[in-house]
């Protein structure tokens, strides 16, 4: 086996290796004056089982650049098999038409990892799971959810806990959420007058007194959960959590959370935290290596990896 890392979340790739006892591969991946993308792997991969860790995250385009261009190093020097680790797969909010005249952008990008040369892709908690279906290689859609229960478990009182939705397109997954810890579940209705902005409209469900956990797989501008905070706190709730997948934040939304009434928000290390994220006080970062790391494994042994959930 060998691991490759780009530069997008190299923290997250050693935490990866580290679990898995294999050092990353030795590589360089820099930049021509006029910021072309310069690969060179310095280890001979013929015949190895690889694997590219590179999360689409800011600056997407130049994360996404890098990801294929080791690919297609990595396709050359006649590696057995490549498959594309991405913990977190930009362009998955891009997965229909919005409007006449307006891209897939999802399976664009996804034909272009397949294109490069990539056997396989591993990734987690995809906005769309039917982005899943517009890759024409086998593609495994990992879960946070495990990582997700064990920190609500080991910091929250449980039996004073209610799972809230912060749209209605989330409920499948909070409901799978609310099942896991054996909690009540309610949902913010509202509606979305532009990209960015979302105005709370009504709480579905009675939260009053209760500890209200938001679950969400991507967090951006902070927006919709700076005001499905005030809404909830404003119906009752005791006081609001937020656990989320991906930490995207950006522009000014780690002072928007730091300013909001979300107790806490805490984001997986899928995306590498910002000098602003991390200085946030109400911005908690936990591991995710570890799940990613056991994937991996069973992938390279041929062994099951929808069994790490159940």
């Amino acid at each position: 086996m060998k691991l490759l890392a780009g530069n997008s979340n190299r923290p997250l790739a050693e935490a990866i290796a580290a679990h898995l006892g294999v050092p990353l591969c030795r590589a360089q991946v820099r930049r021509f004056a006029d910021q072309e993308i310069w690969v060179e792997i310095l280890e001979n991969v013929r015949g190895q089982d690889t694997f590219v860790i590179q999360s689409t995250s800011a600056p997407a385009n130049d994360h996404l650049m890098e990801l294929l261009i080791m690919v297609d190093a990595l396709r050359r020097a006649s590696a057995r098999r490549i498959t594309a680790v991405i913990p977190y797969f930009g362009y998955a909010r891009q997965d229909r038409k919005q409007g006449p005249r307006t891209p897939i952008s999802a399976k664009l990008v996804s034909n272009l990892i397949t294109r490069a040369g990539a056997d396989r892709v591993l990734t987690v908690d995809l906005h769309a799971g039917q982005v899943q279906g517009f890759f024409d290689i086998p593609t495994d859609n990992l879960f946070a959810a495990p990582v997700i229960v064990a920190d609500i478990k080991s910091h929250l009182e449980l039996k004073n806990v209610m799972v809230v939705s912060p749209d209605v397109g989330g409920v499948v997954r909070a409901r799978a959420l609310a099942k896991r810890i054996d909690a009540p579940l309610a949902i913010v209705d509202k509606r979305r007058e532009r990209a960015g902005e979302s105005e709370v409209m009504n709480i579905i469900g009675d939260v009053n007194g209760h500890n209200c956990i938001l679950i969400d797989d991507i967090v951006d501008s902070g927006g919709t959960l700076c005001n499905a905070a005030e809404a909830l706190l404003a119906a009752g709730a005791g006081s609001v959590f937020a656990y989320i997948t991906h930490g995207v934040l950006s522009g000014a939304a780690a002072e928007r959370i730091a300013n909001s009434k979300l107790k806490q928000l805490v984001v997986t290390d899928t995306i590498r935290a910002t000098a602003a994220v991390e200085s946030a006080p109400n911005i908690r970062v936990i591991p995710i290596g570890h799940l990613i790391g056991e994937a991996i494994a069973r992938t390279a042994r041929e062994e099951s990896v929808s069994s790490l959930f159940d």
